[in-house]
């Protein structure tokens, strides 16, 4: 894990490339993706100024006492990230150091934290003070992996569209409370 955590970035810097991808993509996926990469910077911006962290949610994480380190696996273009990753770094801010580590440019970490076979972002790491792995999180809230159950077991009543659509309204209602939550359950 300590590779990982050099190799990772903060979140500022995390914001910064997603930008550049979306001004100046540097290869086919990153031409591919502009439309998510838009989104993505606009529901991160939208987390950014409409998240406040929850107060009972703040004593909950001191009465831990957490000392480690958080982790997350992402890709700015994803749209569960730009809606969990900027709640969980303004929780965690000042508090815990919370880093970023890009899922695409080397698989070698998502592929130790598979979601049922799938490389699903973003995934949250907790390590403890010495980066030894305690737990980890992701994709989704439990909620949200509700709808994406809804949507596979009767996707011709429940479509793609339904299940996008939800969830987004979801994450723009919820604001990432649902997320911290479930992380501070695990620490």
């Amino acid at each position: 894990m300590e590779n990982y955590w050099k190799k990772s970035i903060s979140f500022e810097e995390y914001f910064k490339i997603g930008k550049e991808r979306l001004e100046n993509p540097a290869n086919q996926q990153e031409i591919d993706y502009k439309q998510y990469y838009e989104l993505g910077i606009q529901r991160i911006n939208r987390t950014l100024k409409k998240y406040i962290p929850n107060e009972e949610q703040l004593k909950e994480s001191e009465a831990k006492n957490f000392d480690g380190k958080i982790l997350i696996i992402s890709e700015v273009w994803c749209g569960d990230a730009s809606a969990t990753v900027p709640a969980l770094v303004k929780f965690f801010e000042g508090k815990n150091e919370v880093r970023i580590f890009l899922r695409d440019g080397d698989k070698s970490l998502i592929n130790q934290f598979l979601t049922n076979g799938t490389e699903s972002i973003p995934k949250v790491i907790i390590l403890d003070k010495d980066l030894n792995v305690k737990n980890s999180w992701g994709p989704r809230p439990k909620y949200g992996k509700e709808l994406l159950m809804k949507y596979k077991a009767d996707p011709e009543n429940y479509t793609k569209d339904h299940f996008y659509n939800d969830l987004q309204l979801y994450y723009a209602k919820n604001r990432g409370k649902d997320a911290v939550q479930e992380i501070l359950e695990l620490l």
